[in-house]
């Protein structure tokens, strides 16, 4: 079950949260729990005993870790943790990577090939499990105490509203959350994460979907038949596509977890009015970023370090790791090599040009980012050049594709959104619909947005049969 499917949208959410407002407090976490349970066995009933069965064995390992005096034993806890976690991470999501790539280096050699059985790839492994090493890290570090009973434990692996597509949120920023989260379910937080979900399904139904679907046309036209300027349309509705998905489905995570009480940080800052490639990753996929700082890049040294090259070396670590984190194919790894180059070239001389320069190094930014997302949606190295080999030369435009008035328009909307924060006004809007306080009146012309949305949103699931979810390979 995904967040902007009819079944979740006028199923599930009334029923759950009616349930929800009429229980009483000491059964909403076991309420949470069982409908997070039940949202996630929807769609992968059987990948749902992996996540109990895991975190059955983390909550009594750290707990013994937690309760230890030595210093031998708590490493000894802690790397049977992590052995686990990360154990079941390569198995389901990098085993059949792994085996494509030995078999072709001994097919190359003449030498007979494995025989392997494909893995199916739970849905959300990447995100529950990078949640999972935060709470055993963040005990064995003494940032928090691990968490009272198994139950509530699971209620932070399992909560349905980030499962699947995050945020991912650190343990010890959510730790007081599981037994204080009612405190902060008013009536105003109800009504902002109603319209905060909403907000959500309509970039992720009503712009992504959209650009999307026009995405998957042109990159699936061969590519000696692209002309230059459709390729680079291809390239843009890709990236708008991923920006709306992904920044629709945070949103909707959060307003979900706002009415219920829970405050999930923010994923997405309007990362395509990055004035350069580091600030970039300061707004895109925020929780990642933070992830990734704090659990890799400081414990490898940070910029710590005795030199220079190590500092790049780690950098460059970071972010080949980070491209293998959200797919198993070299195309995500070029994807964060690529990535990692240009984070170098600023802290190199970059930066400093960039600086002088202002809100104008969007134009520098922008295009590079786009770009990169090739790689990331080919996948293939082979195929993101051919790609971008159209993109970069000359080709005169023929009848494999056309755009149409709608492209137009959702493209037009979708840039709109994209950059509408470079001006003071946009930021200033965005504050007062996101982080401000909400007269009635406000409440009254959201409440009618929302709905809105939500009416244009039902109609285009109904009518349309490209409704992608394009995190399960996360």
């Amino acid at each position: 079950m995904v967040f902007s499917s009819i079944t979740f949208i006028f199923y599930f959410f009334p029923i759950f949260f009616i349930c929800y407002f009429l229980a009483a407090k000491k059964y909403k976490n076991l309420l949470i729990l069982a409908g997070s349970i039940f949202f996630y066995s929807w769609g992968a009933p059987r990948f749902i005993f992996v996540i109990l069965g895991t975190t059955a064995i983390d909550f009594y390992v750290v707990r013994a870790m937690s309760g230890s005096a030595s210093k031998n034993l708590r490493r000894l806890l802690l790397g049977i943790s992590l052995s686990i976690n990360l154990g079941l991470l390569f198995y389901f999501k990098y085993c059949n990577f792994f085996v494509d790539n030995v078999n072709t280096l001994l097919l190359h050699a003449g030498v007979h090939t494995l025989t392997w059985t494909k893995v199916a790839l739970p849905i959300g492994i990447s995100f529950f499990t990078f949640e999972t090493l935060t709470y055993v890290v963040d005990v064995y570090r003494g940032v928090h105490k691990p968490l009272k009973n198994f139950w509530d434990y699971q209620l932070y692996i399992i909560l349905f509203p980030k499962l699947i597509a995050g945020p991912i949120i650190r343990y010890h920023d959510f730790a007081d959350q599981v037994y204080g989260h009612t405190d902060f379910e008013t009536n105003d937080n109800r009504l902002r994460g109603f319209y905060r979900f909403f907000i959500g399904l309509g970039k992720k139904v009503l712009i992504a979907n959209i650009v999307g679907s026009y995405a998957d046309v042109i990159f699936k036209i061969p590519h000696n038949e692209l002309g230059t300027a459709t390729a680079w349309l291809g390239a843009l509705s890709y990236t708008f596509q991923i920006y709306f998905d992904f920044s629709g489905y945070s949103d909707m995570a959060i307003g979900l977890g706002l009415m219920m009480g829970f405050r999930f940080p923010e994923n997405f800052n309007n990362p395509y009015t990055a004035v350069s490639i580091t600030d970039f990753w300061r707004k895109w996929h925020i929780t990642l970023g933070s992830w990734m700082r704090n659990y890799l890049y400081i414990p490898l040294g940070g910029n710590r370090v005795d030199s220079k090259l190590r500092l790049y070396f780690n950098l460059w670590i970071v972010f080949l790791l980070s491209g293998l984190w959200h797919g198993a194919a070299w195309g995500f790894v070029i994807w964060g090599a690529y990535h990692g180059l240009f984070l170098v070239l600023e802290r190199l001389f970059l930066g400093k040009w960039l600086a002088k320069i202002g809100k104008a190094a969007v134009l520098y930014s922008f295009p590079v980012v786009l770009v990169g997302w090739v790689f990331f949606r080919m996948e293939h190295f082979h195929a993101s050049v051919s790609f971008l080999s159209r993109m970069f030369t000359w080709h005169a435009e023929n009848t494999a594709w056309m755009a149409d008035r709608e492209f137009y328009i959702i493209t037009a909307i979708a840039f709109f959104f994209s950059f509408f924060t470079l001006p003071s006004f946009g930021l200033r809007a965005q504050q007062k619909i996101f982080y401000s306080e909400y007269p009635l009146s406000r409440h009254f012309a959201m409440a009618v947005v929302a709905l809105l949305l939500m009416i244009l949103s039902a109609a285009y699931i109904t009518t349309s049969s490209f409704n992608p979810f394009i995190y399960f390979r996360f």
